[in-house]
C-alpha cells in the first residue's frame, strides 16, 4: 500500500500512512504530543514527611518509618498551544479531575490542531478519580484518531464524548459500581485567517471563549461561556423558575441530571452539547472545572486573568485565585491562546 501523497513525517520528512501512529523510519510519534494528568508516576521520591528519608518499598511506603508516600498537589504541563493545570484544592484528599491534552502537528511542525479535555470525578460515586482518568484519556485519544482519519471537528468530538463515556462505563467492576464524571471537551483548529473552536460537553465542567483586550471585531466574538450545564440550576432557569443568581443559591443548584457512568443512559449527553465557534482572535479558549467556575464563573471577569499573560501563567493564577477564596473543590484549568503561541514547557 502506498503512502498518501503530502503526509510526511516531521521529524524526517519521510512518507507515512494516515493510520501510521509512528515513522518506521526514525520513529517519531505521529499526530504531535499528549499528556493526560494526575499522571500515575508521582515522579523522583521528595522526603519522607515521617522522618525525612528517600527510601521507599514498591507500595510507596517509607523504609525507614512506614509513612505513605505523599502524591503532588498539582500537576501542569504547557504544550505551547494548551496549557494544562489541575490542583488538589484544599479541602479534598485526593483529586478526582483529571485533564487530558493533544497537540496535532501541521505544516512545518506548527501545531494546527488542538484536543483538550477535562472530567471532573463526581464525588458521590465510587472511584470518581478512576472515571474521570479514563474520560479525559479516552476522550482525547479517540478525538485525536478521528481527526487524524480526517473527520471533521464536530464529529471528531463526539466521537471522544462517546469513546469516554465508554470508558467510564467500562470501568465499574460490578453491577451498581458506577464510578462518574463530567465531562467538557473541545478541539481548536488554527486557519490562515481564523480558528475554529469545536466544545461538547456533559456536567457542569464548562468551556470559554475569553476575549482579549482589543478593538471590537465583528470576526472576533466577546467574552461568553460556550457550553450549558446539565445542572439542577440550569434546568431551572431555561424552565423561567429562576434567574441565575436565584438558581445557583438553591441548595441543589449543583446536582446533575446528566453525568458519564454506568449509571448513566446510553446516550448521556443532550441534544445542544456541541457548540462551534470561529473567530480571528485575540483571545483564549478556557475549559475548566467547577473548582474554578465556583469561584469566577463571569466570562468577562475571567478573561481579565486568562488574556493578560502567557497561557501557562494565566492557568496557574486561575488556580491560585480559586486556592484563595477557599479551593473548596479540586481545581483544573486548560488554556488554549488565539492565536497560537509559546512553546512547548515542562511537564511536572
Amino acid at each position: 500500500m502506498s503512502a498518501p501523497v503530502g503526509l510526511h513525517c516531521p521529524g524526517c520528512a519521510e512518507e507515512v500512512h494516515r493510520q501510521d501512529r509512528f515513522c518506521e523510519n526514525c520513529g517519531h510519534e505521529l499526530g504531535g504530543r499528549r499528556i493526560a494528568l494526575p499522571n500515575h508516576d508521582p515522579g523522583p521520591p521528595a522526603a519522607c514527611e515521617g522522618c525525612g528519608g528517600l527510601r521507599y518499598d514498591a507500595d510507596g511506603y517509607c523504609a525507614d518509618c512506614g509513612q505513605l508516600r505523599g502524591v503532588p498537589d498539582r500537576f501542569e504541563a504547557d504544550l505551547g498551544a494548551v496549557a494544562v493545570v489541575t490542583d488538589r484544592g484544599i479541602a479534598h484528599a485526593r483529586n478526582e479531575d483529571a485533564v487530558a491534552a493533544a497537540v496535532l502537528e501541521g505544516t512545518g511542525g506548527l501545531p494546527a490542531t488542538a484536543v483538550i479535555a477535562v472530567a471532573d470525578g463526581v464525588s458521590t460515586s465510587a472511584n470518581p478519580q478512576a472515571a474521570s482518568g479514563a474520560a479525559a484519556r479516552a476522550g482525547v485519544d479517540a478525538c485525536r484518531a478521528a481527526l487524524l482519519d480526517g473527520l471533521p471537528a464536530a464529529e471528531a468530538a463526539m466521537a471522544g464524548l462517546a469513546a469516554a463515556a465508554e470508558a467510564v462505563r467500562d470501568v465499574a467492576v460490578t453491577d451498581g459500581h458506577a464510578p462518574s464524571c463530567t465531562y467538557v471537551s473541545a478541539v481548536v483548529q488554527a486557519g490562515q485567517e481564523s480558528t475554529e473552536i469545536t466544545v461538547v460537553n456533559v456536567g457542569d465542567s464548562r468551556g470559554y471563549w475569553l476575549h482579549a483586550d482589543a478593538p471590537d471585531d465583528p470576526r472576533n466574538p466577546p467574552s461568553q461561556r460556550l457550553t450549558v450545564d446539565d445542572s439542577w440550576a440550569q434546568a431551572l432557569i431555561d424552565a423561567g423558575a429562576m434567574d441565575e443568581q436565584a438558581a445557583m443559591n438553591d441548595p441543589r443548584a449543583h446536582t446533575l441530571i446528566r453525568w458519564l457512568g454506568a449509571d448513566s443512559p446510553a446516550k448521556p449527553w443532550s441534544d445542544n452539547c456541541l457548540r462551534t465557534l470561529r473567530t480571528t482572535g485575540p483571545g483564549v479558549l478556557l475549559l475548566c472545572s467547577d473548582g474554578l467556575w465556583n469561584y469566577l464563573s463571569d466570562a468577562t471577569a475571567l478573561a481579565e486573568v486568562a488574556t493578560s499573560t502567557a497561557a501557562a501563567v494565566a492557568a496557574r493564577e486561575l488556580v491560585e485565585f480559586a486556592l484563595r477564596c477557599g479551593g473548596s473543590d479540586n481545581i483544573t484549568v486548560a488554556i488554549v491562546p488565539v492565536p497560537w503561541s509559546g512553546k512547548p514547557g515542562e511537564v511536572q
